[in-house]
C-alpha cells in the first residue's frame, strides 16, 4: 500500500463506527458510484452501473434473468417461437404505465429496438442486433420480432436492452439522442421513479408506490440514491461514518472495513474483464508482434496477488471460466517474448486509464513492459474525456486499460475487437479463437465485485448479473 495512504486510512480507523448519519436517513438508501452514469438513457449506455439502474430501477427490460441466469418474464408475460424460430412473439403485461400515466404498449418495445438497430443511434451493442430484420407492434400489447436466419435461444440483448417511452423520444432524430431533454430528465415504468440529478454529484430516485404486486410490487425503501465519489479513501470514509450505505471498496481495504461490526464485505462474481485495448490503427501496435508481447510480459498472477489482494483471477481471454458459453483456446508464442524482448530502441506508447489515484495497477504493467522494450506513458484522464478518446470517430488513443462488461450472449466480443480497429466473428466461440490468435487485448484479470454494506439495509443479493437485482427487495432496519 502506498505510503502516503496510511494516514487517511487511520483516520478513517478512528472515526466512530458508524455514526448517527445512516440512521437518520431513515428509509433512504445511499449508494456509491465512481463516476456518473454516463446516460440513464439505455440507447446509449455503457457504464454497467448505469445499465443497472436502468434494468432495475427505473426502466423494464422484455425479460431478465433470475440468479440462475434463466430467463423470466417482465415487461413481456411470455413469449414464443415460430416452428423455424426466425419469428419471435412476445405478449405484454397489461397496466403498466409510464411514470407520467401514458401505457407502455408494444409500441414503446418496437420503437426501442428499431432506434437501438439504426446505426445513427449509436447503440453500444447493435451488433447483437445484426439478425433482427424487424421489430412490429400489431396491437398495444403484442411485439413480433423476425430474424434473418434461426436463433438458438433468447437473444441476450432483450434481458439487457430497457424499453423506453416513444411517445417522449420518437420526435428525436437517431443522430440526435444524445441531445434529448428526456435523457436530464427521464420518465420511467420501473420500480423507482427518476426524482433529480445533479451532473457528477447524485441521482436520486423515489419508490413507485403504484408498481404492480405482480411483479413484487413497490419498493421497500422509499428512496435510492446515487452519489458519485470517485476518490477511493473519501468513499472509504464515508462508508464507515456512515454517510454511505454501499460502497466499492478496494481489495486493500477489505479487512479495514471488517473490523466495523455495522459493515460487511459483500464478494461476489461479476462478468466483468480487465485489459489493455490495443490500437491497431497505428503503430506501435499495428505490429502484432508488439501486442503479443505485451500480452507475453505481464505478469497476471502478480497483479491479481499484488493489486487485487486475491479479490479476482488472471485473465487469458475475455470470457471468465465457468461462464455459459466459455471456450478454453491455444495461444501463440511471440519470438520476442521467447528471446526476452524487443530488438531496437524503446518502443513509446501512451497508456489511457480513468481516475487521479495512484495507478498502481498501471504502474505494475509500466515495470513489467519496461524490462521488454516498452517505454509506457501513463495518462489518467476523466470517464468521459478517456471515453471520448477511445471510443470517439478519432479514436485517439494507443492503449487504454478498460474495463468491460461482459454479457451472457457474449455480444460484448465484437464491439470490443471494434475498439482495437478489428472485426471479430459473430460466433461466440470462433470470436474467442479471433482474440487469442489476434491479440487486440490483452486481458488482464477477471474482477470480482467488492462492495463495502452497510448491515442496517436488508435483502441484499448481489452475484453475477451485478449490485442491484434484489434492489425492489432491500429493506432497512429500525
Amino acid at each position: 500500500m502506498p505510503r502516503r495512504l496510511l494516514p487517511a486510512l487511520l483516520a478513517v480507523l478512528l472515526l466512530p463506527a458508524c455514526q448517527p448519519e445512516a440512521s437518520r436517513r431513515g428509509a433512504t438508501v445511499l449508494f456509491a458510484s465512481g463516476a456518473d452514469l454516463q446516460s440513464i438513457n439505455p440507447l446509449l449506455t455503457q457504464h454497467p452501473l448505469a445499465r443497472q439502474v436502468q434494468r432495475y430501477v427505473l426502466l423494464m427490460t422484455l425479460a431478465r434473468y433470475d440468479s440462475a441466469l434463466a430467463p423470466q418474464p417482465y415487461l413481456a408475460r411470455e413469449w414464443s417461437w415460430s416452428d423455424d424460430r426466425r419469428r419471435l412473439t412476445f405478449r405484454l403485461r397489461g397496466g403498466i404505465r409510464w411514470h407520467d400515466g401514458v401505457p407502455t404498449t408494444a409500441r414503446d418495445v418496437a420503437w426501442t429496438l428499431e432506434r437501438a438497430r439504426d446505426p445513427a443511434t449509436g447503440y453500444p451493442r447493435l451488433t447483437d442486433l445484426a439478425a433482427l430484420e424487424q421489430a412490429a407492434a400489431t396491437d398495444d400489447s403484442t411485439v413480433v420480432l423476425r430474424f434473418a436466419r434461426s436463433q438458438e435461444r433468447l437473444p441476450d440483448v432483450l434481458t439487457d436492452l430497457a424499453i423506453v417511452p416513444a411517445h417522449l423520444l420518437d420526435s428525436v432524430p437517431a443522430a440526435r439522442l444524445r441531445q434529448a431533454a428526456w435523457n436530464d430528465r427521464p420518465v420511467g415504468n420501473g420500480p423507482f421513479r427518476f426524482v433529480a440529478h445533479e451532473p457528477n454529484r447524485r441521482w436520486v430516485f423515489a419508490a413507485d408506490t403504484a408498481f404492480p404486486a405482480e411483479l413484487g410490487g413497490p419498493p421497500k425503501i422509499d428512496r435510492l440514491i446515487v452519489v458519485v465519489v470517485d476518490e477511493p479513501t473519501t468513499k472509504l470514509a464515508a462508508l464507515t461514518s456512515g454517510e454511505l450505505d454501499f460502497a466499492g471498496i478496494q481489495p486493500a481495504h477489505a479487512s479495514f472495513v471488517r473490523r466495523d461490526p455495522r459493515l460487511e464485505v459483500r464478494s461476489f462474481p461479476l462478468f466483468f474483464t480487465y485489459g489493455i485495448v490495443f490500437n491497431t490503427r497505428r503503430p506501435p501496435f499495428d505490429d502484432i508482434a508488439a501486442r503479443r508481447l505485451v500480452d507475453e510480459t505481464v505478469d497476471r498472477d502478480e497483479i491479481v496477488e499484488g493489486y487485487l489482494y486475491g479479490f479476482g483471477t488472471p485473465a487469458m481471454g475475455p470470457v471468465p471460466p465457468g461462464v455459459p458459453g466459455y471456450l478454453p483456446v491455444q495461444r501463440t508464442t511471440s519470438a520476442a517474448a521467447t528471446v526476452g524482448g524487443l530488438d531496437g530502441p524503446p518502443k513509446r506508447f501512451e497508456l489511457l486509464t480513468v481516475g487521479s489515484g495512484e495507478a498502481a495497477l498501471e504502474q505494475m504493467v509500466q515495470a513489467r513492459l519496461a524490462r521488454a522494450g516498452f517505454q509506457v506513458v501513463i495518462r489518467q484522464l476523466e470517464l468521459s474525456t478517456f471515453l471520448a478518446r477511445v471510443y470517439g470517430p478519432e479514436r485517439d488513443f494507443d492503449a487504454a486499460v478498460l474495463g468491460i462488461s461482459g454479457d451472457i450472449g457474449l455480444g460484448h466480443l465484437a464491439p470490443l475487437a471494434d475498439a482495437a480497429g478489428m472485426s471479430a466473428p459473430t460466433d461466440p466461440a470462433a470470436a474467442q479463437q479471433f482474440f487469442a490468435d489476434s491479440v487486440p487485448v490483452a486481458f488482464l484479470y477477471h474482477a470480482g465485485g467488492l462492495q463495502g454494506a452497510n448491515r442496517r439495509v436488508r435483502g441484499v443479493d448481489m452475484d453475477l448479473r451485478g449490485e442491484l437485482p434484489s434492489v425492489q427487495q432491500w429493506s432497512v432496519s429500525p
